[in-house]
């Protein structure tokens, strides 16, 4: 189904009406209200205008719509701030971060998780129950704007709470941290500050434990509006919108308490700076990348446990990014039909009207400011007439398993060793190559029932913990490590073994040095007959395994013990092509080299195309298909949906 973002208080009421029979007429179904309302539901303390909201809440239902209604934390009004002025976030330079944009809380703050508790409980009796309600949002978008970590007074004193209950005495946590370097050592808690405006680095385990601390902030904070939205809502869902490529929380940690995960697609924003570390094609400008989208829906179905919306997805230019193109014709429906073959339950656009004021007054939407229909309304318009037609079936489990774990992308961060090195862009690497086979893929966190797959990537797992050897050794399946896997204990040091660490018991490597190369190739891989540049990393490794790829140097590159594989450097795409065709085919796969541009994804026994290239592409559909959207020869930014047979 179909939904659209909105704001009568930006509009007043009397445009109400209009805009969701449209809605309506348009074949929306959802409509998102309230995450940035708080001023006009009590725009003084204890004072609450309601007549707004009711008079919407009561229209939607007469119109046949249904409400996801936003919890409104993410903007404490001024008078707010000004009454609890501990409620404002300190950056990592130690400035307060002051009122006049969003996001302008901190999650460990008693006065804010108090002021959240009321409100929350205060709307969530008002509308809890009402027939037109779905279901909730809560507050909108953790974290974005930098907002994770906090360096506040607040925070400093929670997170010493936090590091008493993890490590129970100073002495654990002197030998945990390695404090004796340097002459870091602490006689007590109390004297423990936060790892920021440091003269060089701070301590690694100091700054792990920190990301760890502030995730669990997050998760706590979300819970305090989950339990009031549960008790005064019963059977209403409850759901975040996450963003796409954003790690500072654990968001598998989180969705726990959600009844499905939600994300905010914006494609071409994204493109611009997920893709920091290689050049954008210029044939993606107007579509973004045939990866990015793609990625974002199966780790978020991962999160969400199998169910996800995306209860933002772009539908013209948006203002945030270096560059904001308009998207190519075509692509605002491709987009939404991409989303569900890869299982979203809802695609929700944002925004209906283009604001004309304030900060986001040039980011697009399906209107313009002067309520004329925009391009990607009429996208919208043809996608919900082919909808209603294309029976979506239950999805299956994909033959690949991609695992994907929160922490790794916080240990790159605080150890990246040079320049390139992402866990974002290995995670990418590695999607990208099983994508352009025409692999299915399911993202799964490192402690996830991996049974059943056949084939299982690795990206990279630098905290390789022990109870991992007896979750993946059972397995027949392939299972491909990337670099770094095992490099670290919990506490961020070099295991006593040697890197991988704990993973030694089934593949019998050591790691002995690790180099990184910058983002031009200077090194080789010889794989079966066939020469690959290597850049950004190498690890030199002793092992008795046999050699299967080697550097230039002779050193050992790829090896395996059964079926399990060790990469010992930072792999290309044109390496993995290779590889990764080699293991499925072995497999009986049967991948699948997609022309450039093109990507497939099945959904039961359908089987849809697109085409993210400038020009048209043949894509590969047997003889005998039956096409329920598109013809084998796709235009450039089309889709094409046909019925897999037996």
């Amino acid at each position: 189904m179909l939904g659209v973002c909105y704001y009568p208080e930006h509009w007043g009421m009397e445009k109400v009406p209009e805009d969701l029979r449209q809605m309506k007429d348009l074949g929306i179904r959802f409509v998102r209200v309230g995450e940035f309302a708080w001023s006009r539901i009590e725009p003084n303390p204890g004072e609450f205008s309601w007549k707004w909201l009711d008079a919407f809440f009561d229209e939607a239902h007469r119109v046949g719509l249904k409400v996801i209604l936003g919890t409104p934390t993410a903007t404490p009004p001024k008078w707010l701030v000004d009454r609890y002025p501990d409620i404002l976030p300190v950056d990592r330079e130690g400035r307060t971060r002051r009122f006049g944009s969003r996001r302008h809380y901190c999650f460990s703050s008693p006065s804010y998780r108090q002021e959240t508790q009321r409100i929350v409980a205060i709307i969530a009796q008002r509308y809890g129950q009402h027939p037109a309600l779905a279901g909730w949002q809560t507050d909108n978008e953790y974290g974005c704007h930098d907002t994770v970590r906090c360096f506040c007074p607040r925070c400093q004193e929670a997170f010493r709470e936090w590091l008493r209950a993890r490590y129970s005495t100073i002495e654990n946590l002197n030998a945990a941290w390695g404090t004796v370097f340097w002459s870091q050592e602490y006689r007590s808690f109390e004297e423990i500050e936060l790892p920021n405006v440091t003269v060089t680095d701070p301590n690694p385990s100091h700054l792990l434990d920190y990301f760890r601390f502030a995730s669990d902030q997050v998760r706590e904070y979300n819970r305090l509006q989950v339990a009031i939205l549960r008790k005064y809502s019963p059977g209403r869902f409850i759901t975040h919108n996450f963003m796409g490529g954003f790690f500072q929380f654990d968001h598998f940690a989180l969705a726990e308490d959600l009844d499905f995960a939600s994300w905010d697609s914006y494609p071409l924003g994204h493109a611009e700076w997920i893709m920091q570390y290689r050049p954008l094609e210029e044939c993606f400008f107007r579509s973004g990348h045939p990866d990015i989208a793609a990625l974002n829906h199966d780790l978020y179905r991962g999160v969400g446990r199998g169910r996800f919306w995306v209860m933002e997805q772009q539908a013209g230019p948006v203002q945030w990014a270096p560059r904001n193109y308009s998207p190519a014709p075509g692509m605002v429906r491709l987009w939404t039909l991409e989303a569900f073959a890869h299982g979203a339950e809802v695609v929700s656009y944002f925004r209906w009207r283009q604001v004309p004021f304030a900060q986001e007054q040039m980011h697009s939407g399906l209107l313009r400011p002067d309520s004329s229909k925009d391009t990607g309304f009429f996208e919208v318009q043809q996608v919900a007439r082919e909808i209603e037609k294309l029976p979506l079936p239950d999805m299956e489990k994909s033959p690949v398993a991609l695992v994907f774990d929160y922490e790794a992308a916080w240990f790159f961060e605080i150890e990246p060793l040079g320049v390139g090195i992402n866990y974002l862009d290995l995670v990418f690497t590695f999607y990208t190559a099983l994508r352009k086979l025409g692999l299915d893929v399911d993202i799964r966190k490192p402690d996830d029932d991996l049974s059943g797959y056949h084939l299982v990537v690795v990206p990279s797992l630098p905290i390789f913990r022990e109870t991992l050897v007896e979750h993946l050794a059972p397995l027949q399946s392939p299972v491909v490590f990337g670099p770094r896997t095992g490099s670290k204990t919990q506490v961020f040091q070099i295991p006593p073994n040697l890197p991988p660490g704990s993973l030694q018991e089934i593949l019998p490597l050591r790691v002995i040095r690790v180099e990184t190369l910058g983002l031009t190739p200077q090194e080789n891989v010889l794989w079966k007959g066939k020469t690959y540049p290597v850049h950004r990393l190498k690890e030199w490794i002793e092992t008795e395994l046999p050699v299967l790829g080697a550097f230039q140097d002779g050193r050992k590159a790829v090896v395996a013990r059964e079926n399990f594989f060790y990469l010992a450097f930072w792999p290309s795409v044109e390496f993995l092509l290779d590889f990764f065709e080699d293991l499925a085919s072995q497999k009986g796969l049967s991948p699948l080299r997609l022309p450039e541009g093109v990507r497939i994804r099945r959904r039961g026994n359908l089987v849809f195309a697109f085409n993210y290239a400038s020009e048209e592409r043949e894509i590969p559909a047997p003889d005998h298909a039956t096409f329920l959207l598109g013809r084998r020869v796709l235009p450039p930014h089309d889709v094409a949906v046909w019925r897999e047979t037996p």
